[in-house]
This record gives C-alpha cells, sequence and structure tokens, in this order.
C-alpha cells in the first residue's frame, strides 16, 4: 500500500504517494485527472526496485495552493519542491498528456533535479482544437454520462476499452487552473528545450498524436537523446488502458538508457 504524505511547500501542501524503495520516478497525471489511476504503475515499479512519487497536483485530493493566477512554471515548482522534500534527485520525471508539459517545464527550469523524462501519450505539437473542446465535454459533470462515454469513446480509448473508468477522477477546479496555466506559459519556451533524455511513449491509436507526427520528438532533439516507444491497440487514456506495458516501457528505457 502508498504511504501517504503532506508535503508543505513555501505555497502549497501536497498530497504525495510513495511506493518502493530505490531511485525516484515521479509519476504525473493528466489534465485534471488525479494519480489514483497510476496504482498498477507505481506497484510496477516497486516491485523493480525503484520509488514512484506521485504529487497530487493543486486542488487534487488533499492537495491545497492557490489555484489562479499560475503558469507551468509555478505547477513544476511544486514538483520540485516534493523532489527536495524527499531528498529524490535527480529522478526520472513521467508526465501523462497534460502531465509532460510540467515534466518537461522542470527539466528545463531546474535540469539538475531531473534524470530523465518520459512523455506519455503526449499529444503533437499542434492539434485540432475541436479536440480540446471534446476534452471539455469529457470532464463536464453536467452532461449526461451517456453523451460524455461518447466523447470518452471517440477520443481517449482505443477499440476494446472500457471508457466508463474515466466517468470519474476528475477535479473541475483542477481542470480550470491547469488550462489557465498553460494558456499562461509561452509553449515555444520549453518545447524546445531538453537538457536531459526523453522517452516518448505512444498510444498506437492517439488521435492526439497521428503517425504523422510520430517523429517530432526525434526531428526536433535526435535519436541519441529520443526514445520512443510505441505501445499498439490503446488510445490518449494510455495509463488505465495499459498500465503494465507503459511500466515495461520506463523501466526498460530508465535500465537501458539511464545507468
Amino acid at each position: 500500500m502508498s504511504r501517504i504524505h503532506l508535503v508543505e511547500t513555501s505555497v502549497a501542501e501536497l498530497e504525495v504517494h510513495v511506493d518502493g524503495e530505490g531511485p525516484a520516478v515521479v509519476l504525473l497525471p493528466s489534465l485534471g485527472r488525479d494519480s489514483y489511476e497510476f496504482d498498477p504503475i507505481a506497484e510496477d515499479l516497486a516491485v523493480a526496485g525503484f520509488t514512484a512519487l506521485r504529487p497530487q497536483p493543486r486542488g487534487v485530493g488533499r492537495s491545497r495552493g492557490p489555484l489562479t493566477g499560475l503558469d507551468l512554471h509555478d505547477l513544476a515548482g511544486d514538483v520540485a519542491a516534493v523532489l527536495e522534500h524527499f531528498d529524490a534527485a535527480p529522478a526520472v520525471l513521467a508526465g501523462h498528456a497534460f502531465g509532460h508539459y510540467v515534466a518537461r517545464v522542470l527539466a528545463a527550469d531546474r535540469p539538475e533535479l531531473v534524470r530523465g523524462v518520459a512523455v506519455l501519450a503526449a499529444g503533437a505539437r499542434r492539434f485540432p482544437a475541436s479536440l480540446t473542446e471534446r476534452v471539455a465535454k469529457c470532464s463536464d459533470l453536467s452532461l449526461p454520462d451517456e453523451e460524455r462515454l461518447g466523447h470518452l469513446r471517440d477520443i481517449f480509448f482505443a477499440e476494446g476499452h472500457d471508457p466508463a473508468v474515466w466517468l470519474d477522477g476528475w477535479w473541475p477546479d483542477a481542470i480550470a487552473s491547469q488550462r489557465a496555466a498553460m494558456a499562461a506559459t509561452d509553449k515555444e519556451s520549453w518545447w524546445t528545450v531538453a537538457p536531459s533524455p526523453l522517452l516518448d511513449v505512444q498510444a498506437g491509436e492517439d488521435v492526439f498524436r497521428p503517425a504523422e507526427t510520430r517523429d517530432e520528438l526525434v526531428d526536433e532533439f535526435g535519436d541519441d537523446l529520443v526514445t520512443t516507444a510505441l505501445v499498439p491497440g490503446s488510445g490518449h487514456a494510455l495509463v488505465p488502458e495499459v498500465p503494465h506495458e507503459v511500466a515495461r516501457a520506463l523501466i526498460d528505457w530508465i535500465r537501458t538508457r539511464l545507468t
């Protein structure tokens, strides 16, 4: 079972789930999601000899702090404070979708804290605004479940996986805060920065990452820095769909490329 800590920073109090003993791997959830769905990945990492650290973002679970006037640097600073609290740096950061923004911003801001960054189901550098609008409907708890299921099925989950697992687990205040933080941060200020190795775990049926965009990070930074792992039969949700495959990709990359 996870050990749960409340970590006080200069501006926030963060709920952190800790599993295992060994080098740290920080798991950062997608937009407005909590870290509970990382449970199977955290367990696999612990068995493999790593410490899985799961800080809940502000507005999620018991994590508290200002939710307005933030940018991605502020959210990355929360993760930095967790690493310093546990004396866990340099650590591997694994960010799912929106979580990879936070991971890469932290790597750009505080490279000494980061051993490597794994981006899990990262969207293409640019994707249609219509997808963002449908994400908002997936997380709109005022809409009927059937309508939300349709959107979840179409844009998040590959065939054969149950989208109903994402009917809950959304945190509206965190969603609003994280969207505003994205808008307040110049994407070009961190997208072109990669001071540490990158693992690009791509979902084979991710509508946010069509086949023609799969080489974006390799083209940007080179295959000496970027390792790509394609997981067939998964969508943008990825983590609840194929958690053990994601954990295996992480563990193999750490053992072969970061040691």
